[in-house]
């Protein structure tokens, strides 16, 4: 059976080796996030810091710093949930027709929370100030609680039908929030609780939201599965926990879970807002300041012996990516099901997870079209982008698995040069110039807003690639120190981006003019223009990171020989991205030289991070 609660997990962790506890002192301040971040990049253990200064509570860090260890946590239900998904088990209908249960594996009974009078979760209280004030980037605007569980349900149909738990970040310190009274709640585009909070809006009243930490790890992963609309996120915890969620219901109240470690109970104020942020966040960039909404806070309880548990984000990979690999693992059979034709689709890590999209499509409906024009991976494609947070990539590369068979869409520069060796730029980039982005995105014309692209190749090899640059070629001024990135990708130093959001750089568009769709250069299908060429040349993912975060593709895509018909954009000759930093962009995550040096401290002979880091 999965844990009851974090203390026995901690438990069985530490008796086989997978934690081990740091008695040194340590600050909350940057410090015990560098620690988690050194200890994941070294794939090491979970940590528990025992001596947090100016807190009483101990913290854990790095849980799911592992694959390993996230399957290892779930070892004992893993195959019921994949049994259940297999079988296409949906827990609304066995919340509405309990009597399906015995048709289901046994396993199935745990999808149904049930009801206790009392738990540890409510034993004691504290407040907001007594909480590990974890600050995790040296710009970050305070404390933030970065695993938080965040429990609504909709004002108009209240129940755990139609509840929400979400991870949505929480700022506990700083900024204007009045201590211990506020917390500042940052959800983003697309997030379940957004519906609730639409309708408490629509009745003019507050929404009450508790806030769990800790608990069984269940809760944790349940809180960043993307399930459907209406299925409730306490019952996927149950399955994948292997036992029934324990909830208290005090009169009047939200629930919550029984073995909760911290439940910060509160209400979203309908009329006020506050300014939240900045966060050091998962792109590898700071989220800005913005406005949010704001919970004022009523009561902070804990359990005996609670433990903290914390993360820490920034340029991927990091902890979270985790996640996702492990979602991916219980959820990549359903994909054919909820987008048919749809073979797979892979949220690429290193390019930040939203800004791009891998898929693999059929063409099925015209087989006696022998122009292998991409059509059905086109209404593939805008059916992902329709599909939850995956409407949040901005580049989304498709082609048709007829193709090729055996591409694996993991094998990230083998489906790069499948795309490139295909992709005619005349007519398979397929824009939405105005649309909805990644929150966190700050490569667009404002927040949540920007552009996407779908580059969809079907058909068979139109060009080689080449993977040497031209001797004869000469570049415009300002333009220097041309690298290779892969077959067909050709890496280019530019001058300082200085445009606005939407404005045209008059740089990149005297570099396309400067050449015809016969110049050599076009025997690389793709250009990127960066900041610094030897750093995305150095490894993929630092060109996937800087390509992808650092552009918008309505307004950074350029092309040579480019034209435009019947509003249709495309070009002859190669791809223009331009990926530098822009004047409006977001800075990117720096650590501290002087905590890292602290760090190092901790890994030198006799310290308790020797042999790991």
């Amino acid at each position: 059976m999965g844990y009851k609660n974090l203390q026995d997990c901690i438990q069985d962790l530490e008796t086989t080796r997978q934690l081990i506890r740091i008695d040194d002192p340590i600050s909350a301040n940057i410090e015990a996030g560098a620690i988690q971040r050194r200890v994941y990049q070294a794939g090491g253990p979970a940590l528990l810091f025992t001596n947090l200064d100016g807190c009483s509570f101990p913290a854990l860090a790095n849980l799911f710093g592992t694959l390993e260890r996230t399957r290892y946590l779930f070892r004992d239900t893993l195959a019921a949930v994949e049994l259940l998904v297999k079988l296409k088990l949906d827990p609304k209908t066995l919340l509405k027709q309990p009597s399906s249960l015995l048709k289901a594996p046994r396993a199935a009974l745990n999808l149904i929370p049930r009801t206790v009078r009392s738990g540890p979760a409510t034993q004691l209280q504290t407040s907001l100030s007594q909480l590990p004030q974890i600050k995790s980037w040296p710009d970050d605007g305070g404390a933030f609680i970065t695993l938080p569980q965040v429990y609504s349900e909709h004002p108009a149909t209240p129940g755990l039908r139609h509840s929400n738990l979400g991870m949505y970040r929480v700022q506990i310190s700083g900024n204007d929030y009045q201590t211990d009274r506020e917390a500042g709640l940052h959800y983003q585009i697309h997030r379940g609780i957004g519906i609730h909070h639409t309708e408490a809006l629509r009745q003019g009243k507050p929404l009450r939201v508790n806030i769990f930490v800790g608990g069984p790890p269940s809760l944790s992963i349940a809180a960043v599965m993307p399930l459907p609309e209406g299925m409730p996120e306490l019952a996927f915890a149950g399955l994948l926990g292997g036992h029934r969620i324990p909830m208290i219901h005090p009169p009047g109240q939200l629930p919550m879970p029984a073995e909760a470690d911290f439940v910060i109970c509160g209400t979203i104020d309908p009329h006020q807002q506050k300014p939240e942020g900045p966060f050091g966040d998962h792109l590898g960039y700071y989220s800005l300041t913005h406005d949010f909404p704001v919970v004022r806070v009523n009561t902070v309880y804990h359990r005996p012996g609670a433990v903290w548990p914390f993360t820490t984000v920034g340029r991927p990979p990091q902890e979270d990516t985790s996640f996702g690999a492990f979602i991916h693992e219980l959820t990549g059979e359903l994909i054919p099901d909820v987008l048919p034709g749809i073979k797979a689709v892979h949220a690429v890590d290193a390019a930040g997870v939203h800004p791009l999209l891998l898929a693999i499509g059929s063409e099925r409906y015209t087989p006696y079209n022998n122009d292998h024009e991409p059509e059905e991976i086109l209404t593939q494609a805008h059916a992902i982008l329709g599909q939850g947070q995956l409407s949040l990539a901005k580049y989304l590369l498709i082609c048709a698995e007829d193709d090729n068979p055996q591409l694996d869409i993991h094998n990230i520069p083998d489906f790069f040069r499948h795309i490139l060796e295909r992709i005619d730029w005349r007519r398979d980039l397929h824009f939405d110039t105005r649309t909805t982005v990644d929150t966190l995105d700050y490569s667009g014309s404002g927040l949540n807003r920007g552009s996407k692209v779908v580059l969809a190749a079907r058909g068979p090899k139109r060009r080689e690639l080449t993977t040497e640059i031209p001797a004869d070629l000469l570049l415009p001024d300002g333009f220097r120190q041309p690298r290779i990135a892969q077959p067909g990708i050709l890496l280019i130093e530019g001058p300082a981006a200085q445009q606005g959001p939407a404005a045209e750089d008059s740089d990149l568009h005297d570099f396309c003019q400067a050449y015809t769709p016969e110049a050599p250069i076009n025997s690389f299908p793709l250009i990127i223009i960066v900041d610094d060429s030897d750093f995305c040349a150095a490894s993929i993912n630092n060109w996937l990171w800087a390509t992808f975060t650092r552009s918008n593709p309505a307004a950074d895509i350029y092309g040579i020989g480019s034209s435009m018909t019947a509003k249709h954009w495309g070009c002859q000759g190669s791809l223009v991205i331009d990926a530098r930093i822009k004047p409006h962009h977001a800075p990117p995550l720096i650590d501290d030289p002087e905590v890292e040096k602290r760090v190092d401290q901790l890994g030198a002979k006799g310290g308790p991070l020797h042999g790991i880091i």
